[in-house]
C-alpha cells in the first residue's frame, strides 16, 4: 500500500504475544516511518500487576517513563499516532501530545470490552478516530468497530496434513475458562476425541496471586497450566496437526480475539463459546460450532465434513493489511457494523 510510504508513525502499545512486532514490521515494509515504544514502563511481571489492579501505585514510574517519550518525541513531526490497548498511557501525556502536535492524525484501538476496561472512555476525547474489536461497545458509544486480524504464520498450514487431535485449545489462563475447558475435554473423551489443551499463565507468581482473590483460578489443576507461552510457529505447527480449534471467550467479552481468524486462515474449524460470532460476515455453520459455555454438546456431524474455504474477498477482509488500512485511512463500518 503506496499510502503508508514515508509517513511517519508513532506506535505505542502494550506487548502482546509479539503482535506488536509484526505490526511495526509490517508498517515498515510498507514504507512507514516508525517510532515504537512499549506502551508500559516496565514489563516485568509485578509491573503488570500493579497497573492492572492498583496502577497509583506506579505513578513515578509512569510519570517519569512517558515524560521521556514527550522529549524524545517533541522535535519530530508526525503523521499519525497510533495507540492500541491503552492500559497504562497517562491522560497528561495524551493532553502534551496533541498540543505539541496538532497536526497529527492520533488513532485509538481498543481489543478489550469497556465492561472490563471502563478508563478507555476517558482515553477516547484525545484521538481522532477511536477504534473497538467489541460491537457492543462499538453501537454504545457511536466508535468505529473492526475487529482483529491474522499474521502469515498461519496461512503455511497445510490443509490435507493427517489429524492428531480432534479439539486443540491454546489460551490464556483466566475467568471460568479452565471449567469450560474441562467440560469440554470430558465430552471429547466421552466421544473417544483426541484434544490437546494448553493454559498460559505469564508466572506462577501472577498465578497464585490470583488463586487468591478469583475463585475461577482455584479451580485450575496447576499441573495443566504452562508458564511459558508458545511461539506463533509452534502454535501453526499444532494447528496443522488440528481438526478443530476451541476457542473460550470471556464471559463478559464477545469481540473476536486473534484465534478465529487464525484458525479459519489455517484451514481448520473452529468450536466456540462465543454467540456473537454468528454476526460475522465470514460466520459459516459448516466451519464454526457456536456450543453453550454452561451446556456443553458436540454433536459428531461437526467432524464428518471438511472445512470449506473462505472467499478471497473476506480472507482480505482479514488480513493485517486491511486492518491497518481501517486504522489509518477507511474505517470499513460500511462492511464490519451488522446493526447498521
Amino acid at each position: 500500500m503506496e499510502k503508508f510510504k514515508n509517513k511517519r508513525i508513532l506506535l505505542l502499545t502494550t506487548r502482546f504475544f509479539d503482535y506488536e512486532k509484526a505490526i511495526v514490521r509490517r508498517l515498515e515494509t510498507l514504507g512507514a516511518i516508525v517510532d515504537y515504544y512499549d506502551e508500559r514502563p516496565s514489563n516485568s511481571n509485578w509491573t503488570k500487576g500493579i497497573i492492572r489492579v492498583a496502577p497509583k501505585l506506579l505513578t513515578w514510574k509512569t510519570q517519569s517513563y512517558y515524560k521521556r517519550i514527550l522529549d524524545e518525541t517533541q522535535s519530530k513531526k508526525y503523521d499519525f499516532f497510533l495507540l492500541i490497548k491503552g492500559e497504562a498511557t497517562p491522560e497528561f501525556f495524551l493532553e502534551i501530545f496533541k498540543k505539541e502536535h496538532p497536526e497529527t492524525t492520533s488513532i485509538f484501538y481498543a481489543y478489550d470490552s469497556v465492561a472490563e476496561y471502563p478508563k478507555f472512555l476517558k482515553l477516547n476525547v484525545f484521538f481522532d478516530r477511536n477504534f473497538t474489536f467489541e460491537a457492543r461497545d462499538s453501537e454504545k458509544y457511536d466508535v468505529h468497530f473492526r475487529p482483529l486480524f491474522f499474521i502469515d504464520d498461519y496461512t503455511r498450514v497445510e490443509k490435507n496434513q493427517l489429524k492428531k487431535y480432534d479439539i486443540t485449545f491454546i489460551g490464556s489462563a483466566h475467568t471460568d475458562r479452565y471449567t469450560v475447558g474441562e467440560n469440554i475435554e470430558k465430552e471429547s473423551k466421552k466421544r473417544g476425541l483426541n484434544t490437546f489443551f494448553y493454559y498460559y499463565a505469564p508466572s506462577k507468581i501472577i498465578f497464585y496471586l490470583k488463586r487468591i482473590f478469583d475463585p475461577h483460578f482455584k479451580k485450575f489443576n496447576i499441573e495443566k497450566v504452562k508458564f511459558q507461552s508458545l511461539k506463533h510457529e509452534k502454535v501453526a505447527e499444532i494447528y496443522k496437526e488440528s481438526f478443530a480449534i476451541l476457542d473460550i471467550n470471556k464471559p463478559f467479552q464477545f469481540g473476536l480475539s486473534m484465534r478465529p481468524f487464525e484458525t479459519l486462515i489455517s484451514g481448520r474449524k473452529m468450536i466456540t463459546t462465543n454467540t456473537e460470532i454468528i454476526n460475522y460476515p465470514f460466520y459459516n455453520p459448516n466451519n464454526i460450532l457456536v456450543i453453550d459455555r454452561d451446556a456443553v454438546e458436540i454433536p459428531e456431524v461437526f467432524f464428518e465434513t471438511e472445512f470449506q474455504d473462505l472467499p478471497k474477498e473476506q480472507i482480505e477482509k482479514l488480513t493485517l493489511d486491511s486492518w491497518l488500512d481501517a486504522l489509518f485511512f477507511d474505517h470499513q463500518d460500511e462492511y464490519w457494523k451488522w446493526w447498521k
